[in-house]
């Protein structure tokens, strides 16, 4: 069910107008520190002369995760970014608490990303993500929020987005990302309760914590860049991938015993039923067992940690609809040699993968 808001205004921010054609650098006060001290998200809201659609581009809402962050750093500060019409508010760390200290969560322990829409009588994470959600989504007509794999995993570049809603769906095709998982999110979830206030929201995921990863942050941008274009908000043509792949059902591979892993497939591998994924055997190199892929599959991500205990995750693989073939895609990402094959190849720089046995 969508509840509506009341809709704010992108002119005036505490007080403070900002005129068409400007931008300014404005602070979310959304706490304060243990010391007493106003705790101060910063914000860039940037507008055209002509109004326009207005949309929310957020970053670090999981304190580590920074590839966001330089994504949206990097568009703030381009001079060639010119607005047609309409605005865009950029945030480049929503969770400064966790940001401060290089972690996922806030002081209180709590995932500010399940703390949505918030209450302003709750928990410290609930008073922050109240005030962060009433102040930004009512403004804005689409939201993209930005994200990384949690510690100790990568993942490919990937949109995940309610696909059963019409604007959204329209919002994750025109971003132009090779791979769109179809999910509602979490409960409490920023973009899961955008949506359901009124504001079509997706997240795009990609990379490592801790790092600002050159390929990640060019593809966000391009995506941006393809929403703003859509939306007439920016001049220019789209500039979309091979192919387009949705995912309805994903599963990940999981250890059955402790040991040290060879992986056989990196970040974004299409692959094949059967083919072998990762073999795990004893710190000697005595062999284990070697996983093999239960259906065809792009591998969305994987563990960056070689050592492995049971039950810990390995790799998640997206299922391909019926209908897509795995050669023909490859052969596709291959023809086009583009920034997906170049993701793919970068993203498995910091994975050693090795041929399966026997081979």
């Amino acid at each position: 069910m969508t509840i509506r808001r009341e809709r704010k205004s992108i002119h005036e921010w505490f007080g403070e107008e900002i005129p068409a054609g400007e931008s300014r650098d404005v602070n979310l006060p959304i706490g304060e520190s243990y010391s007493g001290m106003t705790v101060n998200v910063q914000i860039h809201i940037r507008r055209a002369l002509e109004d326009g659609p207005v949309v929310f581009v957020t970053a670090a809402l999981h304190g580590d995760e920074l590839n966001g962050t330089g994504t949206v750093r990097q568009l703030i500060q381009d001079d060639h970014f010119n607005l047609t019409k309409g605005a865009v508010i950029f945030v480049p760390v929503l969770n400064l608490l966790g940001f401060d200290r290089h972690s996922r969560y806030l002081p209180d322990r709590r995932d500010l990303n399940r703390s949505f829409p918030g209450s302003v009588t709750g928990s410290l994470a609930s008073r922050m993500a109240s005030i962060i959600f009433n102040e930004i989504v009512p403004r804005c007509d689409y939201g993209i929020d930005l994200h990384t794999a949690s510690i100790r995993r990568t993942n490919y570049p990937n949109v995940r987005a309610d696909l059963t809603n019409p604007q959204v769906r329209w919002l994750a095709e025109s971003f132009g990302s090779e791979i769109t998982i179809d999910s509602k999110g979490p409960q409490g979830s920023f973009r899961r309760e955008a949506c359901r206030a009124g504001c079509p929201t997706i997240i795009m995921e990609g990379g490592e914590v801790w790092k600002v990863e050159p390929s990640i942050v060019e593809t966000s941008i391009r995506g941006l860049k393809n929403v703003f274009r859509k939306l007439k908000m920016l001049d220019g043509k789209a500039e979309n991938p091979a192919y387009q792949v949705v995912i309805k059902q994903s599963k990940w591979i999981r250890a059955e015993r402790g040991g040290f892993l060879h992986f056989h497939v990196k970040p974004g591998d299409i692959i094949e039923k059967g083919q072998p994924l990762v073999t795990n055997s004893t710190i000697l190199g005595r062999e284990h067992n070697t996983f093999n892929a239960p259906f065809n599959a792009v591998v969305i991500g994987m563990t960056s940690l070689p050592a492995i205990s049971p039950g810990e995750p390995i790799c998640n693989l997206g299922k391909l609809p019926k209908g897509y073939n795995p050669s023909e895609l490859r052969q596709q990402r291959l023809d086009e040699d583009g920034l997906e094959q170049r993701v793919s190849e970068e993203l498995a720089s910091n994975v050693h993968v090795v041929e399966p046995p026997g081979e």
